[in-house]
């Protein structure tokens, strides 16, 4: 599976495994909400290198199904790695 970046058109940023794609339709496991972030201009950065200090990261749930998406772009390594120990900044 590939870890990726999904951007909604209602939903937001959601990081996670692609396990399925069906037109619009994207359901990511292992997935979590990207609130608010700080050390990256775009979504092609972060999905280079991940976020910065400051940022605002969700927990995990185990699977999401998002019926808008209208970008999806596929992460590096060290930008999962980045994004699975990132935590909600306070």
């Amino acid at each position: 599976m590939a870890f990726v970046i999904v951007r909604t058109y209602s939903a937001g940023v959601h990081v996670g495994d692609l396990k399925s794609r069906e037109g619009k339709e994207v359901v990511l496991s292992d997935a979590q909400r990207i609130w608010y972030w700080k050390g990256a201009n775009t979504l092609h950065e972060i999905a280079l290198r991940g976020v910065g200090p400051g940022s605002k990261i969700s927990g995990r749930v185990p699977e999401i199904a998002l019926t808008e998406a209208i970008e999806i772009i596929a992460a590096t390594d060290a930008a999962r790695d980045n994004l699975r120990g990132s935590k909600w900044a306070k």
